[in-house]
């Protein structure tokens, strides 16, 4: 939308001049089953430093009727023009200034999103604000740092409920009052508002008592587990208090399950809303439990994080990402009774692989990122500002000691509450604490861009005495178009020495925790010491580095990497072994191998699902051509044995259950898939229900036996939203060029399907044994990109750059052609990256390919 964007300068100098006091928000929602417009109306007051003073306030919508500041009444056709309202020299030491628009429900799940549920044909509303979306709802001086209090007045349809952020009053004729809110940022504010089923209950502690909430639509509420989700937003509650010593800073705490999402959830201040996925309709493994509770978790982190005390600008979004991950992993591991004391062994194995693949796409930033303006930001959210963050956090809490650094955490919740900080405000509240100089750390690990690579250098007598040990530090080259220097770091690692015990266990029998700092480090402390099986570096995972095995460890860990007694230092090695297949360095098929030699020893779901997702994505962008399909084969009639050896009813077969079906191939296979949907075959324990039937439903559309009468059947089965968009994946996925040509004008030419089912499309629509069929669409992918970019919202854009771009056709063409794009087109900075970052995927499937080819 033109317009739209803001500048940082822009958001410094309205900050400098305007301090806001508060908002009076008047909305009315009654027409929303109908859908279309509603009416807002803002009364905002805040004082200017300067009286005559000019500036602007933000407001996205269709039609702006009435501007009355400070008395005087502007003329809309004047003022409002794209996304803000001019506000003249008229200013004063105090203002009022009162906007009345009708503003517009969305399907893209930015602003106030509006969903009809098939199951019983009702709206249901919810706001999604983050990054500049409050605007789209009620004109607001859009940027963290204009803090206010905010007053809602809602009218809703009769037997709606409406939530926000301060606690929900008795209605009076359809009309919502609220309190109130404390001050906190437009982004934070939220409304939900439909006749949503709820579960209500406290949290109690020394006299201290919250109200809890839970709800979602009424057509998921047989599924809604809320015993299970109030134990753990419990288990958060008391971890959180004691680590920060500040007690919960809102009125009450609703978590809202809400459909069509974009994002996992939103911290909304006391009124968090979480993609309703997490409301499990089907069986699934542990693993998914706790990236929920992880999710829970990290929502509650930022109430304190974020929305007690909130980031001044953007560039500082990494320190509000990353600290709730680092902190709810850490209540997950740490806080007693916890279900997941090994979620560090998770974090290892997925947000760190995230991390170190973002780390090394031309995108790369330092975690400190430099954002201009909302464009910036908007393709920021990366693995960058969640995960590398989070680890160097862990990275510090190792450095400075964990009761330092949660001593420093209290100080700085109780200096700035209620405010605006900047990086420098935290760090220096640890300096204090710790006794630690943190700005050359924060020089080298927040405002600098790359990975580097520790490599231990290992030299042994005749005996197998350790004679000398030293790790070694690099800093590859930054890739092509980052910015920046390569950097050697400080780092605090842990070596672990792991040898075989009488039961062929791997288990640590040394461990030497030092500081690496520089090219080389010596590590006199193992110096006499019997080589053991297995060295492993940054043991127990306390620093953010790419490890690499000795040529002897990883000869051991080659045949042995499931004989680990102990989740983490498994998932290292795995993630190494992921990391040197990405890096070209391990062959494809020997990546396959190394899997199907230890995954049946792994214990840890969430680590056998990962590598799972992995062993297939290696089969599908990193073989050698002439050896793919010979690797699918090997791979598929793997995880058909799994599927038939694995525990009846356990999570491990679900896994392979779900693995398989993404795979078959035979016709044999196939029948298989069939039997499973029909009843006529079964494997002992596996419950087909509904959401394995369409794993099942999907594949079978994909190779062609399935098409529109067996789809249609299947959502006669299930006629849900969830449904609705499995069926959309489904008819995608059909391996037709009618299908095809179907799903992209769906996706491309209009711009009619909500968020959700837009994405379902996209992922059927790109299959990795359909190569052939979609090459035509690289050249159409090229073609429209430009136009999409600057006719949708950021969400439903990103979705369609993101997810068409031609990965699969892992080709020098394909590198040309995105080149030649580029240099045509000129794309904004958002776009180009958005487009680089695939781009790299390709060449460094490319190098892989060759890899494997020479392996061959």
């Amino acid at each position: 939308m033109p317009g739209t964007n803001l500048t940082r300068e822009e958001a410094q100098r309205r900050a400098s001049l305007l301090t806001v006091d508060s908002y009076g928000i008047d909305l009315d929602l009654s027409g929303a089953q109908e859908g279309g417009t509603f009416r807002s109306v803002t009364t905002v007051r805040f004082d200017s430093a300067e009286a005559g003073a000019e500036s602007f306030i933000d407001l996205v919508a269709p039609a702006v009727h009435e501007v009355v500041l400070n008395g005087t009444v502007l003329d809309p056709a004047e003022v409002f023009a794209d996304s803000r309202i001019a506000l003249p020299g008229l200013l004063a030491g105090r203002n009022e200034l009162r906007v009345v628009a009708d503003c517009a429900y969305t399907n893209s799940g930015e602003g106030l999103h509006r969903f009809v549920d098939p199951v019983d044909q009702q709206a249901y509303l919810y706001t999604q604000f983050e990054v500049p979306d409050a605007r789209r709802v009620f004109a607001a001086f859009e940027q963290p740092d204009l803090k206010a209090t905010f007053q809602f007045t809602v009218k809703a349809p009769a037997g709606w409920t409406v939530v926000s952020n301060s606690p929900t009053p008795e209605p009076k004729d359809d009309l919502w009052t609220f309190e109130p809110t404390p001050r906190i940022s437009t982004y934070i504010t939220a409304l939900i508002v439909g006749p949503y089923h709820a579960v209500h209950s406290t949290y109690e502690k020394d006299g201290q008592s919250v109200p809890l909430g839970i709800y979602c639509r009424p057509s998921l509420a047989e599924f809604l587990d809320a015993d299970a989700i109030f134990e753990v937003t419990r288990q958060g509650f008391d971890w959180f208090q004691e680590k920060f010593d500040y007690a919960y800073p809102f009125a009450k705490y609703d978590q809202l399950f809400v459909p069509e999402f974009n994002a996992g959830a939103m911290e909304n201040a006391g009124a968090v809303t979480i993609r309703d996925q997490y409301v499990f309709r089907s069986k699934v493994t542990d693993a998914a439990y706790e990236v929920r509770a992880e999710t829970i978790l990290h929502e509650l982190a930022h109430m304190w994080f974020g929305d007690l005390v909130t980031m001044e600008w953007w560039n500082d979004l990494w320190l509000n990402e990353s600290f709730a991950t680092y902190t709810s992993i850490a209540c997950q591991a740490y806080a007693p009774g916890s279900r997941w004391p090994h979620a560090w062994t998770t974090f290892a194995n997925s947000m760190k692989t995230w991390a170190y693949r973002q780390d090394q796409l031309p995108s790369t930033h330092p975690i400190m990122a430099e954002i201009r303006d909302l464009d910036d930001v908007l393709v920021n959210f990366d693995g960058i500002t969640y995960a590398k963050g989070a680890s160097v956090l862990k990275q510090l809490v190792a450095y400075v000691g964990q009761d330092a650094f949660f001593a420093g955490v209290q100080q700085y919740f109780k200096r700035h509450a209620y405010g605006n900080t900047r990086l420098s405000d935290l760090l220096g509240a640890l300096e204090e604490t710790s006794g630690r100089d943190l700005r050359n750390w924060s020089r080298q690990w927040l405002e600098t861009a790359g990975i580097n690579v520790l490599r231990p250098e290992i030299v042994t007598d005749g005996d197998g005495v350790i004679t000398s040990f030293a790790v070694r530090q690099e800093a590859p080259a930054l890739p092509v178009g980052a910015k920046g220097e390569p950097t050697l770091r400080p780092h605090r690692i842990a070596v672990g020495l792991y040898s075989p015990d009488a039961d062929g266990k791997l288990v640590r029998v040394e461990r030497v925790e030092l500081d690496v700092d520089g090219e080389l480090t010596a590590v006199d402390q193992l110096v006499g010491v019997r080589r053991p099986a297995v060295v492993l570096l940054n043991d127990d995972d306390l620093s953010y580095a790419k490890v690499r095995l000795d040529e002897e460890s990883l000869g051991y860990v080659t045949g042995h990497l499931g004989d680990f007694a102990e989740s983490l230092p498994r998932a290292l090695c795995w993630a190494s072994a992921w990391d040197m297949t990405r890096d070209a360095e391990l062959p494809a098929r020997d990546y396959l191998e190394l899997v199907l030699s230890g995954i049946a020893k792994e214990s840890d779901i969430g680590v056998v699902q990962s590598l799972q997702r992995q062993a297939k994505l290696a089969l599908d962008l990193y073989a050698a051509p002439a050896w793919q399909e010979a690797g699918l084969t090997r791979w598929t009639e793997a995880t058909l044995a799994h599927l038939r050896a694995a525990e009846p009813g356990s999570d491990h077969q679900l896994a392979w259950a779900r693995a398989f079906a993404a795979t078959a191939r035979t016709p044999e296979q196939l029948d298989l898939l069939e039997g499973l949907l029909d009843g006529t075959q079964t494997v002992e324990g596996l419950a087909v229900d509904t959401e394995l039937r369409w794993a099942l439903v999907q594949r079978l559309a994909a190779v062609g036996r399935f098409d529109e009468v067996e789809i249609a059947g299947e959502y006669e089965r299930d006629r849900t939203a969830a449904g609705e968009r499995h069926a959309a994946t489904a008819r995608a996925a059909r391996p037709t060029a009618e299908a095809k040509a179907e799903a992209w004008a769906s996706v491309v030419e209009s711009d009619a399907l909500p968020n959700a089912v837009q994405e379902a499309v996209i992922g059927g629509f790109v299959q990795t044994d359909q190569r052939e069929l979609l090459e035509p669409y690289t050249a159409k992918y090229f073609d429209a990109i430009a136009g999409v970019w600057e006719s949708r919202s950021h969400e439903m854009a990103q979705q369609v750059v993101v997810g068409l771009y031609p990965a699969l056709q892992v080709s020098a063409e394909t590198v040309a052609a995105t080149d030649a794009w580029v240099a045509s087109a000129a794309p904004g900075p958002a776009l180009a990256r958005l487009v680089s970052e695939a781009r790299s995927g390709v060449e460094r499937a490319l190098r892989a390919r060759a890899a494997d080819a020479a392996a061959g």
